[in-house]
């Protein structure tokens, strides 16, 4: 019988040089004000990859510092499972490319791509697999973006959101009746076409055209993923406490997908959980998309908000729609 669990030991995030605030955004966009941008999501800079940066280089930086952090050796890493939807390639994963950069040669590796949720999503697909393979010590999750390449500067439903950077967990073995409680997911595809990228995926390749704007950047109806968003974040996360057997005022603290200021302050008033009870960047960093729960669960841990014994929510929304939420007892 299974003497341990799985939980989080350890987070670290990285951010490009390059900020962007609203004043320099409005250059690019003559309709909009900086003060609009901030009534409207409450963002107010964002974080812009420089030409030579790369979504697994800013991963490995990350995950270098993590390792060395915790005086752990590349070669104890066991598993590497990435979130991302803004890879280097289409193939082979990114998630090789983290290993071998790492020399983490031991490590099996996995790229999923659940949009937004995808840190949540990783999260779970490591714990899961750590659960059943007791060989494997240690795993590195990964959420990254590098998505103002796929942004047009001047599409106001996209560019006062989007901003790069990489967020790392380290998970390992701890006692029972710590690390991971349990994890809800629900999917409503019924708006699957409100936020996309249809540039190079297989009903849109590359092959035969030049660049076309109507396809090759990424395209969101805001007010679609509003509705998604208010509806259906309460339910899965609702979902995982019954699952859990515990209440919403049980749970300490909260990290949530950092997608608008103005989503996460009505979801918490919805649940009736204080302001206090959770961390928020998104005004200073903006949406890092499936990087945004690691960098906002790094700062957490950092800043000292999350306590040995708190029980801590991470729940976030993706594109097609899915809904993930998952609940985490910190040793």
């Amino acid at each position: 019988m299974r003497e341990y669990s799985i939980g989080i030991l350890a987070a670290e995030h990285h951010l490009p040089s390059k900020i962007q605030t609203n004043e320099d955004l409005c250059q690019l966009m003559t309709d909009v004000t900086p003060d609009w941008i901030v009534t409207k999501t409450g963002i107010k800079r964002r974080y812009i990859a420089a030409p030579e940066d790369s979504s697994s280089g800013m991963a490995t930086n990350a995950a270098e510092r993590l390792l060395k952090s915790k005086n752990i050796n590349p070669e104890e890493i066991g598993l590497i499972v990435v979130a991302t939807f803004s890879p280097d390639y289409m193939f082979p994963p990114v998630s090789a490319k983290i290993q071998n950069n790492l020399k983490a040669k031991k490590a099996q590796i996995i790229d999923i791509n659940t949009n937004c949720t995808g840190f949540v999503t990783a999260l779970t697909v490591a714990s899961d697999r750590m659960l059943i393979d007791e060989d494997v010590q240690y795993a590195l999750v990964v959420g990254v973006e590098l998505h103002t390449r796929y942004i047009d500067p001047k599409d106001k439903e996209t560019a006062i959101f989007f901003s790069d950077g990489a967020g790392v967990a380290l998970l390992g073995k701890v006692p029972k009746g710590f690390g991971v409680i349990k994890s809800k997911f629900h999917t409503d595809s019924s708006t699957y076409e409100s936020v996309r990228f249809r540039g190079g995926g297989s009903s849109f390749p590359f092959t035969n055209r030049s660049f076309n704007p109507e396809i090759d950047f990424i395209e969101m109806n805001g007010l679609a993923t509003w509705k998604q968003a208010v509806t259906n974040l309460p339910i899965v996360i609702k979902d995982v406490c019954l699952k859990a057997d515990v209440q919403l005022s049980e749970i300490d603290f909260c990290i949530f997908h950092q997608a608008n200021l103005n989503l996460i302050d009505y979801v918490m008033k919805k649940l009736k959980v204080p302001m206090t009870k959770t961390h928020m960047n998104v005004e200073e960093i903006g949406n890092t998309g499936s990087a945004s729960v690691g960098i906002a669960l790094s700062e957490a841990m950092s800043l000292g908000k999350i306590k040995s014994n708190d029980l801590v929510l991470l729940a976030g929304v993706g594109a097609g729609f899915n809904f993930g939420a998952s609940l985490w007892r910190f040793l």
